[in-house]
């Protein structure tokens, strides 16, 4: 592509100007095009302890998010002393932790939640 209308006259420039248009065109095309991409984002980003408990929905005290790093509850890595929290890993960690409570987990079975009969 030229760009350069360096020595055009009066008379080139009807070509200089369709020559324009086409790279506009072109440029537009390309606009188009790249605009239907999906920007590539990256889901993961770290969270320290208090990030990590604003976005917990349960919002538990770091007392708690501490116990659950000592007995290997939650996934955490060590950077020295800091400890460190991927996002997309908790987002699992989270899912993964959905359980059937109370007396749901005994409906069937004759038990309720307190050991006695629910019959």
């Amino acid at each position: 592509m030229k760009h350069s209308t360096e020595g055009s006259t009066f008379e080139t420039s009807p070509q200089v100007l369709t020559q324009l248009l086409k790279e506009v065109s072109e440029i537009r095309k390309l606009l188009i095009e790249g605009s239907k991409e999906k920007p590539v984002t990256n889901p993961d980003r770290w969270l320290n302890i208090s990030e990590l408990r604003d976005y917990h929905p349960d919002r538990p005290q770091e007392v708690t998010i501490y116990h659950w790093v000592r007995h290997g509850i939650v996934p955490v890595h060590k950077d020295g002393r800091k400890l460190r929290f991927l996002k997309s890993e908790i987002d699992a960690w989270l899912l993964k932790g959905r359980k059937r409570t109370g007396n749901k987990v005994y409906k069937g079975t004759g038990l309720d939640a307190e050991g006695g009969t629910n019959e």
